[in-house]
């Protein structure tokens, strides 16, 4: 595209020069770029993206570590064994689709002086803070930045995006006006795919996951170790916990690892869930051993009086101290853990 070929044509080692210094401030439409993508890492969830971005008009490159090369011909992306030569053909956006645990070791490894200038890198991991960290520490300072989360995969987004959330977090973007437009054309495919945009920061995005998809993943990673099985009289809640269990079971345990190892705010989640199932157990174990008390003060009336009494479970109004925990805990059942700036504290 025309458009986007005039506006990133430095190499790194030659230094960027901006429209700005001239006094020219073109006015660039997002809509009217085409981008050149190379996608890294181009197993499933590389070539589910890819099928979409490639229907927007986009020219998508590939490289990975195994041979995706039929794939990548199904669905009109030109496939590299090489970083070097993908790194050649000067991509505008570097698209890293690697695992969480494999992310580091990839991005050292790729030839960045063999890109140009001003090059943008995205990631789509299910943790931002590392990526963020990582990217800003290891990137030269002329690239842009771009921390992404599309909150879908194959198997949610395979019937369409719409409606769908998508995180981003503009890390680090030039002042050029070109350089923000081209980074609007990259969202602009999720905004075209009708998903949700959500903007936050990488730290509130990680604190919102450990909450709800560190979480999801525990769940259903504990119940697939109950070996649980479809019955004759499902619930709607049991085959809940059986999708659940599937959907979960699907993803590979390097991902599950990876959302705890690389959000720090995971361990607070895993403390707090240990925490609710004791709380838990202490409830039933009160509501017990009141029965069984009454039971044996009931026994020893009757043969006082000669007669029978009929008991009832207590309510909790008869035992209020085994009232369900509320979001207020007290001092003496509360976690053994304090949030400081979101960091345990022991």
């Amino acid at each position: 595209c025309a458009a986007s070929d005039s506006v990133f044509n430095h190499d790194i080692g030659v230094p960027f020069v901006s429209t700005r210094a001239s006094g020219e401030v073109p006015e660039v439409n997002s809509r009217d770029i085409k981008l050149k993508i190379a996608i890294i890492g181009f197993g499933n969830f590389g070539q589910f993206l890819a099928k979409t971005i490639t229907k927007q008009g986009h020219r998508v490159l590939a490289y990975s570590r195994s041979d995706y090369s039929r794939a990548a011909k199904e669905i009109g992306v030109e496939y590299f064994s090489d970083a070097d030569d993908l790194c050649e053909e000067h991509p505008e956006v570097i698209l890293l689709c690697t695992s969480i645990l494999s992310t580091e070791k990839v991005l050292r490894s790729l030839p960045l002086h063999r890109l140009r200038r001003s090059t943008l890198f995205v990631d789509v991991l299910s943790v931002k803070e590392f990526p963020r960290s990582l990217f800003l520490q290891v990137l030269p300072k002329d690239f842009d930045i771009l921390c992404t989360h599309p909150m879908f995969g194959p198997d949610s987004g395979k019937s369409g995006w719409g409606g769908l959330p998508f995180v981003f977090d503009k890390v680090r973007v030039g002042s050029d006006p070109t350089r923000a437009a081209r980074t609007e054309a990259f969202l602009d495919i999720y905004r075209n795919a009708g998903c949700r945009m959500v903007e936050m920061t990488c730290a509130d995005h990680d604190k919102h996951a450990a909450g709800s998809q560190f979480i999801t993943h525990m769940m259903g990673r504990v119940l697939e170790k109950l070996a649980l099985e479809n019955t004759p009289i499902n619930t709607k809640g049991y085959e809940s916990l059986l999708n659940l269990v599937d959907n979960t079971a699907r993803d590979s345990f390097e991902l599950f690892y990876g959302l705890f190892l690389y959000n720090k705010n995971a361990m607070e989640q895993l403390d707090r869930m240990d925490w609710a199932f004791e709380m838990v157990k202490k409830q039933l174990s009160g509501y017990l051993h009141d029965l069984v008390r009454k039971q044996l003060m009931l026994e020893t009336t009757n043969e006082q009086v000669g007669f029978d009494q009929t008991f009832m479970l207590p309510s909790p109004a008869d035992n209020p101290r085994q009232t369900p925990p509320s979001a207020a805990v007290s001092e003496n059942s509360k976690p053994d853990f304090v949030v400081v700036n979101g960091n345990n504290s022991r």
